[in-house]
């Protein structure tokens, strides 16, 4: 217990420092603090659980063999796998258990945790605002500020661009202004004073426009939050970790006919624009007598008809381009989602059984190296932590990419850190010497006498 409540107090602190900058001067009060570290440690569990499983056994088993407990038993004719049975059986069972909170506990954790963290955010808006960077999350404006005060609401030297596509973006620049959330959170109330508003009007396709400057000595200018705000009951962004297995499993069938959907769309959107397909086995569009005698479309085509012929090609195949490209970015979309269901279908799985993974490699590295306490263990259990950690991520990055399959990304750590555990198993059975120092220093000491011989000479 001891270990889970060190390890997932570390992984809580890392979110902190991730979001530290979105989090700090918002004035939240005790509850909504406490209420946001329950919320991560509790998510943080499933990825701890490991980790502790692997550092107590490390522990323990080192302490065994630091008091000779470990030889007394061997000395019984107990051997190290009847021993470390129990354990096992009990490590199977905690794993069954991290499965099941993944499953049931995990899913509404991340959807309250990812409202909270929204709210947060969305509570104060101008901590998102830095001085002298540009900040465009909100639909049709970027904001640009040089200084803002301490409490994140006086802000000064404002410049705000709107981006209407037309002939310009319109730009306001004020000295000095006070940002405010409406009750409702809905709106971002921004009031701004001492500063001028240019707008250009006119149309696209001429330079005659007309450009207006306005100065005002008090301007409010409202927002609309709704491109990233959320609410408690129903804007929730929707994310796969907050699937539990049976409703991973069904979004990823739902997704597995999306195949043979986009091929009937494609067909149905492109066909409009490939008119000349529906004869391509007719032989009624030119007879085998009349085809020699048209070498190209200029025979067929009057020349007066020529512009007006080869302007609507090119509207027609700049459609036609458009909808191919609409139709891939959508399919990409479709199968970038069905990898992500799936991801999170295995993480559930492979993360449960880290634990006995991990398992396999404390209680056998313990008895080897003989060593209790914080000191050894500790540092031997980050390192193999580490290792477990990076491997993880580097299958999943991979899967996602779609450079491996997910099977292969999600399972990569388990499938290399299992042969080390029956390594460490069968050296631990053999009272391996892998980590006795004075076993190295025996036979690197005559190597070294050696040479020692031979450079003298």
């Amino acid at each position: 217990m001891a270990a889970l409540i060190i390890t997932t107090f570390v992984l809580t602190m890392q979110f902190f420092w991730l979001y530290i900058d979105d989090l700090v001067g918002k004035g939240l009060d005790f509850l909504t603090i406490m209420e946001l570290i329950g919320l991560v440690a509790i998510s943080t569990v499933t990825l701890s659980l490991p980790l502790a499983l692997l550092f107590s056994s490390i522990m323990t088993f080192g302490n065994l063999g630091e008091s000779f407990e470990l030889i007394a038993i061997k000395a019984a004719g107990i051997p190290l796998i009847r021993f470390m049975r129990p354990l096992f059986l009990l490590t199977i069972v905690l794993s069954g258990i991290a499965f099941l909170f993944a499953n049931n506990i995990i899913p509404v954790t991340q959807m309250k945790l990812t409202t909270l963290k929204y709210e947060i955010i969305v509570s104060k808006p101008a901590i998102d605002l830095k001085e002298g960077v540009f900040y465009d999350k909100i639909d049709g404006y970027v904001i640009k500020l040089g200084k803002k005060e301490s409490n994140d609401s006086v802000m000064h030297n404002i410049v705000i661009f709107e981006k209407r596509f037309a002939l310009q973006d319109n730009m306001i620049m004020a000295e000095s202004g006070v940002m405010r959330v409406s009750p409702n959170k809905k709106f971002l109330e921004f009031t701004m004073f001492n500063g001028w508003r240019y707008q250009e009007r006119g149309q696209r396709a001429t330079t005659n426009t007309e450009f207006t400057r306005l100065y005002f000595k008090e301007y409010k200018k409202v927002f609309d939050l709704k491109s990233f705000q959320m609410n408690k009951t129903n804007d929730i962004i929707y994310d796969p970790k907050m699937l539990s297995v049976r409703q991973l499993q069904h979004a990823m069938d739902s997704l597995k006919g999306s195949e043979v959907f986009y091929i009937k769309k494609t067909k149905a959107e492109l066909g409009p624009y490939l008119r000349f397909m529906q004869y391509k086995d007719s032989s009624k569009v030119f007879d085998k007598v009349a085809a020699p005698k048209i070498s190209s479309f200029k025979m067929i085509i009057p020349d007066s008809m020529a512009a007006s012929t080869n302007e609507n090609v090119g509207y027609q195949f700049t459609s036609l381009i458009n909808n191919l490209d609409a139709l891939a970015i959508n399919y990409k979309d479709k199968l970038q989602a069905s990898a992500y269901h799936a991801i999170e279908w295995h993480r559930k799985f492979s993360l449960s059984f880290a634990c006995i993974v991990l398992f396999l490699i404390g209680a056998p590295l313990g008895s080897i190296i003989r060593k209790g306490g914080l000191g050894t263990p500790l540092v031997l259990a980050v390192a193999f932590f580490v290792v477990f950690f990076l491997l993880n991520n580097f299958g999943e990055k991979l899967a996602k990419s779609g450079q491996w399959n997910v099977y292969a990304g999600m399972w990569l750590s388990s499938f290399l850190l299992i042969p080390i555990g029956l390594f460490l198993t069968y050296k631990a059975m053999r009272d391996s010497q892998l980590f006795n120092q004075e076993f190295y220093y025996r036979i690197l000491h005559p190597i070294k006498v050696t040479l020692k011989k031979y450079f003298k000479k």
